[in-house]
């Protein structure tokens, strides 16, 4: 069932290059109907996930051990033997929540499509389709050639999206991104190999690689191995001094793209600290945490910062994306600490910040998925998304006002909302184990905060003041837009109410990958 979801938007993107030409609405519904499948399939797999995860569900102990848990929906099949390489997949806590995160911002995307018509809307549908298996493949991987695979071909596939249907200069922006991507998966790239070579025998599966932990020991290999692996990842995520690419390719994008590049693709990289590099690497990650934290915090405070000084609302989001992801690595990096043998209370605040970490890739993806789409809004009512030239629209445009709201409060970390959930488990797990990083990490709350609350002060209070591209007017949220944005806000205020429906699942993924670090 996990390769149905896996590959189904790639089978549909398939018959749509073969079909005859077909009207745009229908390429739409289309799009739709694949993602909305995909979501069913992808709440029965939680469905059945949680079921069996209760402790006293029967099939709970039968399940192969993985590096996050027990896994399900497992698959391992020979793929390249030579290589002791398998498709091998499967979900855990882990990545499950990340499986259901992707096929829910898909589906705005696909719904939020239908606001404008696209120019070459059947290469743009089959593109975001394709992307969806690729992301989707990606967080179910246990291979890591597998996992380098859909890591690079998102690559490919989000400069076409960019390329071919962003504005400003896209394709400069575009060739940006893959280049300083690309070169990024080739360090992962050199770093998967050296924990392929330092396996005996070799393997490039995960299961088995974090089983052996062949590079524990060695600590120039393992932190070379590290080095290489924690590069290619950082550029993704995008994690401080890595992240120059991010700017250009999400101002750029289109909308849709901004929000699967914001919401899916940057999750990539921190989920692979979390997938790979804790599990594999422990002995490596334990020597380089308090570094590894240091990194997360400088992102943390140098994301907010730039972001205060921007004046374009679709850069200020990007680079709050940077500081948001720098808080995912501060919790990694703290948990790694926890090894140094911090006392008796370390494994559980080990576990709180890996928890803490997950719990944000998932937040951050609702809640700047939203603000990204609400970015396109503005371009297409106005022209720009230059904030000094808009205020007042709370008065034309009430129900793009509050949703907007509501996705910056969830950002900048309001109780009630998912971002709290996160960062309160994150400060909370970093402080006991890593007080100096994380203390120092803490001014980017009130940064954040100050940013945001700014943004929201100059585009929606005051007089009507609007750019020369409005036309005069600003029209409020249309029915399909707001279908799109609203269920994201509404799964954040889900989680930030009921966190234990998210918890359930991510806390023992976590509690796993934390007792792997500290053994």
């Amino acid at each position: 069932m996990l390769s149905v979801v896996v590959f189904l938007p790639l089978l549909a993107a398939g018959v749509l290059a073969v079909l005859p030409r077909l009207a745009d609405r229908a390429v739409a519904a289309v799009w739709i109907a694949v993602a909305g499948i995909e979501l069913v399939l992808v709440v029965l797999l939680w469905i059945g996930y949680y079921a069996a995860a209760d402790p006293g569900a029967a099939d709970t102990a039968d399940r192969p051990a993985g590096p996050a848990g027990p896994i399900a929906y497992e698959t391992d099949l020979e793929w390249i033997p030579s290589l002791g390489s398998g498709y091998h997949i499967g979900v855990d806590g882990l990545s499950l929540p990340l499986v259901a995160m992707t096929a829910v911002l898909f589906l705005a995307c696909a719904v939020y499509s239908l606001r404008a018509r696209q120019p070459r809307m059947r290469g743009y549908t089959a593109l975001f389709l394709a992307l969806q298996t690729v992301s989707t493949g990606l967080f179910a991987a246990l291979d890591l050639l597998l996992f380098f695979v859909f890591f690079d071909l998102s690559i490919a596939l989000m400069y076409f999206v960019i390329a071919g249907w962003g504005h400003g200069n896209p394709a400069r922006s575009a060739l940006r991104f893959f280049l300083y991507t690309f070169v990024g998966s080739l360090a992962l790239l050199v770093g998967f190999i050296g924990l392929y070579l330092a396996a005996d025998p070799h393997t490039f599966d995960m299961v088995e690689l974090a089983r052996r932990t062949p590079l524990d020991g060695r600590a120039f290999a393992g932190g070379a191995v590290l080095l290489a692996v924690g590069i290619g990842l950082a550029v993704k995520t995008p994690l401080v001094p890595f992240h120059t690419w991010l700017p250009p390719a999400h101002t750029d994008a289109p909308a849709a793209g901004s929000a699967i590049l914001a919401g899916v693709l940057l999750k990539m990289g921190a989920y692979g600290f979390a997938r790979i590099a804790m599990p594999i690497l422990p002995d490596a990650w334990s020597a380089w945490a308090p570094g590894i934290a240091a990194v997360g915090a400088v992102s943390v405070l140098y994301g907010a910062l730039v972001a205060l000084a921007q004046s374009d609302f679709k850069r200020m989001v990007a680079y709050t994306s940077v500081n948001h992801m720098g808080y995912v690595l501060l919790g990694l990096g703290a948990a790694g600490t926890a090894a140094a043998g911090s006392g008796g209370a370390a494994p559980a605040a080990a576990g709180l910040a890996v928890s803490g970490a997950a719990v944000q890739l998932v937040s951050h993806g609702l809640l700047t998925g939203a603000l990204f789409l609400l970015a396109g809004v503005l371009y297409e009512r106005g022209g720009g998304y230059d904030m000094g030239s808009y205020s007042g629209l709370a008065t034309p445009a009430p129900r793009f006002a509050a949703v907007l709201a509501v996705a910056a409060f969830g950002s900048l970390g309001l109780p009630g909302l998912s971002g709290f959930i996160a960062e309160f488990q994150i400060f909370t797990g970093g402080l006991g184990l890593l007080p100096v990083q994380t203390a120092l990490a803490l001014p980017g709350i009130l940064i954040t905060a100050a940013l945001l609350l700014r943004a929201l002060q100059r585009l929606l209070l005051g007089g009507l003041r609007l750019p020369p591209g409005a036309g005069g007017g600003f029209g409020d949220l249309r029915a399909e837009e707001s279908a799109a944005v609203v269920p994201l806000l509404a799964l954040s205020v889900l989680i930030g109410l009921l966190p234990h429906t998210l918890l359930d699942v991510v806390a023992p993924a976590a509690s796993a990958v934390a007792d792997l670090v500290l053994r």
